[in-house]
């Protein structure tokens, strides 16, 4: 039986049509605000920005419309807007001018990264700044971790990205994301966190993070394409869902405040499951490649862009997600400041 019609059938009522019929709550725009189960916010949003070396720097990505890399000073300005619009957080990448082989960008106190969190803590005290934690925007062969020939290099990867996470907490981050999938990083920042009296600052985990066809325009704008092969290696297989609650659950015993599901909108069951099996918040990425196919479209004349959006961010938060990283963040702000 039904449980959702137990109650009607037990007070004595036809579980069906003409005594029940939904269209009373859809009547008008106002009936339906009123029992809206999902309603988007400001406050659930991140904006993703990419941080280049330079001044005056505002280099468009042609494969993500109305996404550009910054410099630091373009990025103080867009960091405005951003705020203006009530969007609570951003999360940094850092395009650094030179790269080697084991990623000394990602970790040193006057990189890239490093010196965007302080001039954003400076200017904006209240925004809350999160750092990506990898390091394939800054090696030269573009793997999320240290070779050893052909092959990433799990454990001898942990004390970089733990250096890299401290190095970005020293400089003013509010949140640190480790997002290389390697084996053991959650609890090797925690550690390194808590040895250094950061005990207070929360890690983001890319805890279900897929090897994803949607990443494409990102490494474009990161210029983060492995130099050989792939990510497959340490990234998820995306045939698999149960395997993603395993990778929570190492992330949670390991001391993540938030998890995250990497990308969303083929994710959709994930992030549910994910939802129901931790009581820690949830974050979703919605992907580089997700945004441009909306962007691709909309420019086509194929469908409502602002609709579209609208509802991609309405399924995201409805499957579970507390917390929204996208590309869209600006736009739906302003969307939703208009009603």
């Amino acid at each position: 039986m039904n449980r959702v019609l137990d109650p009607i059938r037990e007070m004595g009522g036809r579980a069906g049509f003409p005594d029940v019929r939904g269209r009373r709550l859809r009547h008008t725009e106002q009936m339906r605000a009123m029992v809206r189960e999902t309603v988007l916010h400001p406050a659930d949003l991140v904006y993703p920005l990419f941080i280049t070396e330079g001044s005056g720097v505002r280099r468009e990505v042609p494969s993500m419309p109305g996404v550009a890399q910054l410099s630091i000073d373009r990025m103080v300005e867009e960091v405005g807007t951003i705020t203006e619009l009530g969007i609570p957080a951003v999360l940094l990448f850092g395009l650094p001018d030179e790269k080697d082989a084991v990623g000394t960008g990602g970790y040193a106190s006057e990189g890239i990264v490093q010196r965007a969190t302080r001039e954003l803590k400076a200017r904006y005290p209240d925004l809350l700044v999160i750092t990506d934690v990898c390091l394939c925007e800054y090696t030269d062969h573009g793997h999320c971790g240290l070779l050893q020939g052909t092959h990433v290099d799990n454990d001898g990867s942990l004390d970089l990205h733990a250096r890299t996470a401290i190095s970005h907490v020293e400089s003013g981050a509010d949140i640190v994301a480790p997002s290389n999938m390697m084996d053991g990083t959650v609890g090797a920042i925690r550690r390194s966190l808590d040895d250094r009296g950061y005990a207070g600052t929360p890690i983001m985990a890319y805890s279900a993070k897929y090897a994803s066809g949607f990443y494409g325009p990102f490494r474009d704008a990161a210029a983060s394409a492995p130099s050989f092969g792939d990510r497959r290696s340490y990234q998820m297989d995306p045939a698999n869902g149960r395997e993603a609650l395993r990778e929570v659950a190492l992330d949670v015993a390991e001391g993540a405040d938030i998890v995250m599901v990497k990308p969303a909108l083929a994710y959709l069951d994930v992030i549910a499951r994910v939802r129901a099996s931790v009581d820690l918040p949830v974050a979703a990425y919605n992907v580089s490649g997700e945004y441009a196919m909306v962007k691709a479209a909309a420019a086509n004349g194929w469908l409502d862009e602002r609709r579209i959006v609208t509802e991609v961010l309405t399924g995201i938060k409805r499957a579970g997600a507390d917390i929204i990283i996208t590309y869209h963040a600006k736009e739906i702000a302003r969307w939703l400041r208009e009603g």
